[in-house]
């Protein structure tokens, strides 16, 4: 290998592509614990901040409601899709409707939605305002508290065709996007509603995403908080808090935001109708709409916000499969891929230089950068002590920084966590750091070189049943 090196290249060329290569990988570790420091540091502070207020009685209190949309589509989810429905159902607001779309379900996600909530088929034509599928029957009842439920069966044609459905059947001006595997909190739809009441530029709001797995919920409220007991789902416990906690509290400062998570999330219709609705085709839908929005109205110097309410929590499964959890990484840095390629005229925003760097490029600077650090050693260049110590404290310094935003989510909110699971989460933060990045590192990577421009299709992921309590089966069960 060496000798081939030599043979191709003299001995200083080496030395200097090496030595530069070496030097932008230290600059971009430095660069990365920065941001996710500046992060944590910024995410616990605003936390504390609302604690007080909340202490203080400063919040402010309304009944102001603007109307909601929740849009539910599902693909083979008879395991879940009562929980969640029922999770609706449970909500603390006014006014809103739920539209579930079941995409062309193989197995009885349409049998059980209609029988357990009664529904009733109506004919009723769809306005046609963003491009999807045929509509193929349409079923509609009320809920608990009268809140209108629709199901909309329809020709298979994936999760953005079927979001596109749910926004032509919408009767109202804002639409909830929300995954069919994911329970709400009773407060969420307020949570997320209150950027829009506060400023009317607001074209979406994300939300703070977490992992329901092993925990317990009762009529839309979490009644004990559980570290997974599997190793896969309890390592995205630390993930999840240490993302959505932390950068993008920060990013939210500067109108940066460029991914909202599909489980849950809140748009402004006529924005998203005006952009085409959903890019059908892509493998992210949900940052793809997103990037679309930051593109049409910076390029057409419109006023308008991309906010994130990290107080509105959507509870979601997480994969317990290591394989599913390739297969959805994969899935997810696809349409990562695809967003940024599609929109690459936003390259002179700090945020697309950000996901470009730091989200899309990431698994290759650091398998490179690990590849040159091998490298150098062999060809002298380097201090091997100076190096491992380097990259050590580079990740007992992530896993610090994962273990304070985990905690500093759970203490400074009204959940309360067991101490077994805060001394395993003391126990994994390195494991996840290390090992964990590293396989999701070579799973993004392969997922660029052997990208084929395919299109989406709904994945095939093992789903569980979420441990959902509804108080009136418990008096009934007693």
């Amino acid at each position: 290998m060496l000798d081939f090196v030599y043979n191709l290249f003299s001995v200083e060329t080496v030395r200097a592509i090496l030595s530069f290569i070496g030097i932008f990988f230290v600059l971009y570790l430095a660069g990365y614990s920065t941001f996710l420091f500046a992060s944590v540091l910024v995410g616990s502070s605003q936390l504390f901040t609302d604690i007080k207020k909340r202490q203080l009685h400063a919040s402010i209190h309304h009944d102001y409601y603007v109307p909601i949309s929740v849009i539910v589509p599902a693909y083979n989810e008879e395991v879940t899709i009562v929980q969640t429905i029922q999770s609706l159902l449970n909500l603390d607001y006014k006014i809103y409707e739920i539209i579930v779309v079941n995409d062309g379900s193989k197995d009885g996600t349409e049998e059980i939605v209609k029988n357990t909530f009664a529904l009733r088929q109506v004919m009723r034509p769809i306005r046609r305002q963003v491009q999807c599928k045929n509509q193929i029957s349409v079923f509609e009842g009320t809920g608990k508290g009268g809140v209108p439920i629709t199901l909309i069966n329809k020709e298979n044609g994936g999760k953005a065709d079927s979001i596109n459905m749910g926004i032509n059947a919408a009767k109202y001006p804002y639409f909830v996007c929300m995954d069919a595997d994911s329970v709400l909190q009773r407060d969420s739809l307020t949570k997320i509603a209150t950027p829009v009441l506060e400023n009317q530029n607001v074209v979406a709001v994300g939300s703070m995403i977490r992992i329901s797995n092993d925990s317990v919920f009762e009529d839309g409220r979490l009644v004990q908080l559980n570290l997974p007991k599997k190793l896969i789902p309890a390592f995205q416990v630390l993930e999840y808090e240490r993302s959505f906690l932390a950068s993008r509290i920060l990013l939210d400062k500067f109108n940066a935001n460029m991914i909202i998570s599909g489980a849950f999330g809140l748009f402004k219709k006529d924005a998203v109708i005006n952009i085409g609705g959903y890019q059908v085709g892509s493998m992210g839908e949900d940052m793809e709409l997103i990037v679309k929005l930051h593109s049409y109205y910076r390029s057409n110097n419109l006023p308008y916000a991309i906010k994130y309410a990290y107080d509105a929590v959507c509870w979601t499964q997480a994969p317990e499969r290591l394989r599913d959890l390739l297969k959805q990484r994969k899935r997810w840095h696809i349409g990562l891929l695809q967003s940024l390629g599609r929109h690459a005229s936003m390259i002179t925003s700090l945020s697309y230089i950000y996901f470009l760097i730091y989200e899309l490029l990431s698994p290759v600077i650091e398998l490179v950068g690990i590849l040159v650090t091998i490298l150098a050693y062999c060809f002298g260049l380097l201090n091997l002590k100076y190096m491992l110590i380097l990259l050590i404290v580079y990740a007992l310094f992530g896993s610090m920084l994962t273990v304070i935003s985990f905690l500093a989510r759970n203490f400074l909110s009204d959940i309360r966590i067991r101490k077994r699971d805060i001394v395993k989460a003391f126990l994994l933060c390195v494991p996840e750091n290390l090992f964990l990045r590293f396989i999701l590192a070579w799973t993004r990577l392969f997922s660029i070189l052997f990208y084929r421009g395919k299109k989406t299709r709904w994945g095939s992921i093992k789903r569980y049943k979420i441990d959902y309590e509804n108080s009136e089966n418990k008096e009934k069960s007693a």
